[in-house]
């Protein structure tokens, strides 16, 4: 494994990144609220999208976990990456729900946050899909994929799947265009191959002539969604961000423990309807209690999220995507599992 991470920081990649565009809708209301939050009383604003993998917090909120653990806490729907981050570093929201390589970018742009929590990783819910006679990524050579190249997970998980393999970009003619376009493309036959994630991989398996070359259940805790929080909120309000890590702990044991109430939770929330929610969690593994704890490890003894986190760090800076590195210890704090 050390030898795999050496090798990933040893290659350099020259590819040109879109600049992520500012813009958040929140109201005036909303920060005036979120500056006197973190009591029980007062209102604690965590942003994410329609993710599955985020989707507990609203058990969290439905079954009122969040006010059993003495924090009052408000999810606001942001589905866009750019938004979640200007809304963050106006403290228009004091926690967000994304990617870890996401979080990299959002600290190195000066947003002075931690993240406090593994929510999820994912386990075939990203994936490579190419026409048959294409049966590995080293046979794709030269050949048009489609593949969102302005950052996010699938663009991160590729990166790091050529790094393995000592290739890169340039050795595919890639197409830019977003995860759920690329998939579309493939299915339509306009490009080789794709990354995307579901539903186009099952997609692509019921068509005649696509199939899966792998996906992300065979690389756990590279694609992982964490929770982050500002550092300012954290440092005032510690006993907040303790309730929303044990609140989550609990939505994982509903969800358990309860999977047909839990899953209509989510249906509800998700706008889905539950049999299509219940084949999405095939695809993601949570992090409860201990799967937190071993993902983060110990100060004396870190665990596999400080290498995944210094990985991102490393990987942006070739790319260009971000101006510095990010120290894995300054964005990381497993204080509160």
């Amino acid at each position: 494994m050390k030898t795999i991470w050496k090798k990933m920081l040893s290659v350099a990649l020259a590819v040109s990144m879109t600049a992520m565009a500012a813009g958040c809708g929140s109201s005036s209301k909303e920060s005036s609220s979120a500056s006197s939050s973190g009591d029980a009383g007062n209102e604690v604003i965590i942003g994410q999208s329609s993710w599955i993998g985020f989707a507990p917090f609203y058990i969290a909120e439905d079954k009122g976990f969040f006010k059993d653990h003495g924090v009052n806490v408000k999810i606001q729907s942001i589905e866009s990456k750019a938004d979640s981050k200007s809304a963050l570093a106006a403290n228009k929201i004091q926690g967000v729900s994304t990617t870890a390589d996401t979080h990299v970018v959002n600290a190195s742009a000066g947003i002075d946050i931690a993240q406090v929590l593994a929510l999820d990783t994912s386990s075939g819910g990203d994936g490579i899909i190419a026409k048959k006679e294409y049966p590995t990524i080293e046979s794709l050579k030269g050949k048009k994929i489609a593949l969102d190249t302005t950052g996010g997970a699938d663009f991160f998980w590729f990166q790091y799947l050529l790094h393995q393999k000592g290739m890169s970009l340039k050795d595919f003619d890639v197409q830019n265009m977003a995860a759920g376009d690329a998939g579309a493309a493939f299915i339509s036959g306009k490009v080789d191959a794709a990354i995307t994630w579901q539903p186009w991989l099952s997609k692509a398996a019921n068509t005649d002539f696509g199939h899966t070359i792998m996906d992300s259940k065979q690389t756990p805790g590279i694609i992982v969604d964490t929770f982050a929080m500002r550092k300012d909120f954290i440092e005032a309000h510690p006993d907040a961000v303790k309730g929303i890590v044990a609140a989550w702990y609990d939505s994982i044991n509903f969800l358990k423990e309860h999977p047909d109430e839990a899953t209509e939770i989510l249906a509800k929330h998700l706008g889905e309807k539950p049999e299509n929610v219940k084949k999405e969690l095939n695809d993601v593994t949570f992090y409860d209690e201990a799967g937190n704890k071993a993902y983060f490890g110990t100060k004396d003894n870190p665990g596999e999220f400080y290498k995944v986190v210094k990985m991102a760090s490393d990987l942006w800076v070739e790319l260009k995507l971000i101006d510095k590195p990010v120290d894995p210890n300054s964005v990381i704090d497993g204080s509160f599992l």
